[in-house]
């Protein structure tokens, strides 16, 4: 079975601001910052936020399955602000899941602004279609709603007089 979801936030932000961010490796040191409760640690097991990057994700204590995932980048396109990032090992996986990826697009607007198109696309092995994984997108958009929410603190500090 297969299936995808999509979230969508208004930043209010240039588009390349907010790709400063999630272009590379450190939208995933300011997840476990700004949201401890979603994963607690992100750490580099390879690359440097390009292509071929793997990023080792732990989730907080208590969260039911597995502890940790692998995750790959497998596609950074810094002309049109779009990361794609697949699960390699863990989680998802181990949950009945062939694949899971996240897709994440930086969408300018005439005005200045930009949209955080979070898009998960997953298959599922058949055997567990009939008790279907849950497959959620708040996750994604509590990280872009906080990633959005720190640009803008960090925006703010920079302007404010010393």
């Amino acid at each position: 079975m297969n299936g995808s979801l999509c979230h969508e936030l208004e930043t209010g932000l240039p588009a390349a601001d907010v790709w400063e961010v999630y272009g590379g490796i450190l939208v995933g040191e300011l997840i476990p910052q700004l949201l401890p409760e979603v994963f607690s640690k992100v750490e580099l097991v390879e690359g440097d936020g390009g292509v071929g990057t793997v990023l080792l994700v732990t989730f907080p204590p208590g969260t039911p399955g597995s502890e940790t995932f692998k995750e790959e980048f497998i596609k950074v396109d810094n002309q049109n602000y779009i990361k794609e990032v697949i699960v390699t090992e863990g989680a998802f996986l181990d949950r009945g899941f062939q694949k899971y990826l996240v897709r994440i697009e930086i969408i300018g607007k005439e005005d200045k602004t930009s949209v955080i198109r979070s898009t998960i696309e997953y298959e599922v092995n058949a055997e567990h279609t009939g008790n279907r994984p849950v497959v959620s997108t708040n996750g994604l958009a509590a990280i872009s709603e906080a990633i959005t929410k720190h640009i803008k603190q960090q925006r703010s500090a920079q302007q404010t007089p010393k």
